[in-house]
């Protein structure tokens, strides 16, 4: 099926990852849904939904570990039994405008409870980027709040660095450390925040390949460990047994020209035991993982 340009550049953009971050990208799939609405040529109702599920197959295979995004998608496409397609297209865009503002309140609530962890003279510790997390720490610097922040570079493709570039226009210092430094960048820390990709059923955050690690240093300096999120990351076909399928990117971003007989291993994601986690920072309040999904289930039963 051909799709209209705007929605093929969506498509690239994230997997490319030139669009990156859960956030960014369940953003951008509701845009791309819309651009699907506003330009489709279907006649009918059943036309327009084969045209929309192909869309979100599409948006889909683009990022495996993206419950966010799949559950926008659920949420906007699921239950679509009205009478014509003038009624389906109110409908397809009464649930966008919804889930638009689902993702503008949750990051409201987020970022004003995650700020009042923050505390003066703290140093915070972050890994890779997290947009929620960068607007945590830029809330309580308007505050006034006077902290310092160390962020890992993040190979291969240095995620790192776009988190240090947005917290050091916003006045905040930050270092920036080599990821086998890390160690030394959290004894020096009071907290670690960071972001997350997926929750399965068994409370196991996934996030950046590198994070369970730098968990377990917290742990050992008895350093609090907040994972900062939309509950709508919560992936509930994990409660069937389905694993989260993890990210492998190509090798070239690790070694473009790497010599004969090298294997290079490049996961974009780990899980993070819930043990390790101090609690996860949700639109619904703190909760230890346990009990975080007992809230999310409660609070979305159509999930």
């Amino acid at each position: 099926m051909h799709f209209n340009k705007q929605f093929n550049n969506i498509v690239k953009d994230i997997k490319s990852l030139k669009i990156q971050g859960a956030t960014n990208v369940a953003k951008q799939s509701v845009k791309a849904i819309k651009t699907i609405l506003r330009h489709s040529h279907a006649a009918t109702k059943y036309k327009l939904i084969e045209e929309l599920k192909a869309a979100r197959k599409e948006l889909v295979k683009t990022r495996p570990t993206e419950p966010y995004m799949r559950n926008v998608l659920k949420y906007i496409l699921t239950n679509t039994e009205v009478k014509d397609i003038i009624a389906l297209k109110a409908l397809l865009d009464e649930r966008i405008k919804k889930v638009q503002e689902h993702i503008e309140k949750s990051q409201e609530t987020i970022v004003a409870i995650g700020a009042k962890k923050i505390k003066n003279g703290m140093t915070i510790f972050t890994h890779c980027h997290s947009s929620i997390v960068n607007n945590i720490l830029k809330q309580a610097k308007k505050q006034g709040k006077k902290f310092q922040v160390h962020v890992t570079e993040t190979r291969p493709l240095f995620q790192g660095r776009i988190t240090a570039t947005e917290l050091s226009k916003a006045g905040i210092p930050v270092t920036i450390y080599v990821d086998s430094a890390a160690r030394l960048a959290l004894k020096k820390s009071d907290l670690f925040l960071f972001g997350a990709d997926a929750i399965t059923s068994e409370g196991k955050v996934i996030n950046k390949i590198g994070t369970e690690m730098f968990i377990e240093f917290a742990d050992k300096y008895d350093i609090s460990s907040y994972s900062c999120t939309d509950s709508w990351k919560y992936d509930p076909k994990t409660v069937f047994g389905i694993e989260e399928k993890i990210e492998k990117r190509a090798s070239r971003e690790v070694w473009k020209n790497p010599p004969k007989n090298v294997k290079i291993s490049n996961p974009a994601f780990e899980k993070v035991k819930p043990e390790l986690i101090t609690g996860i920072i949700s639109e619904l309040g703190i909760y230890k993982p346990e009990m975080f999904l007992e809230i999310v289930t409660e609070a979305y039963p159509w999930m």
